[in-house]
């Protein structure tokens, strides 16, 4: 795969050029709060990150795809692919777009629409899932405005600056 093509953005493989993009982006607390990253990461673990990026799904479980512009290889963010189970056809997505100016463009709707359709039409998915945080209005409405439905609540899941939050467990079948 080189790039899913939508009209307002591409989703392509990760890059060695994309480690000052990554490394801000890792070491956004703001972002550790959605993807229980606890510590900074240095950009010497990212670089190695990196190296390995290209690995097969099938092998390492996941996939990253950076999400850009279709006029610019620079990335707006991530998509990732966690999870991933062929023997049950499902893979729990997570998506993030950076910086406040990146945002409510349709740029995260048209990565989560391309993206599940590889999950459909390549992997050969029956489910695509997310677990978002209650409190994460954007998302839920991202999520829905996908087709994507609320499926469980997982009560207490999350803990948050001494306080525990519930996590929504949404779904995309085939």
């Amino acid at each position: 795969m080189k790039t899913l093509t939508g009209k307002k953005i591409i989703l392509r493989a990760l890059e060695p050029t994309d480690l000052d993009f990554l490394y801000i982006l890792e070491n956004d607390e703001e972002v550790w709060e959605v993807s229980n990253t606890t510590t900074p990461y240095s950009k010497f673990v990212l670089k190695q990150y990196l190296e390995n990026a290209h690995r097969d799904i099938y092998e390492v479980k996941q996939l990253r795809l950076a999400i850009c512009m279709t006029a610019s290889e620079r990335p707006l963010g991530f998509v990732d692919l966690f999870d991933f189970d062929p023997k049950h056809n499902k893979v729990g997505v997570g998506i993030v777009v950076f910086g406040e100016e990146n945002r409510r463009k349709g740029f995260a709707c048209e990565a989560l629409q391309l993206i599940c359709n590889y999950c459909f039409t390549h992997l050969n998915m029956h489910q695509v899932y997310a677990n978002i945080t209650e409190d994460n209005k954007g998302s839920i409405v991202l999520f829905e405005k996908a087709g994507f439905v609320q499926s469980g609540v997982k009560k207490d899941w999350i803990l948050s600056e001494g306080s525990y939050k519930n996590e929504l467990l949404f779904q995309l079948l085939r």
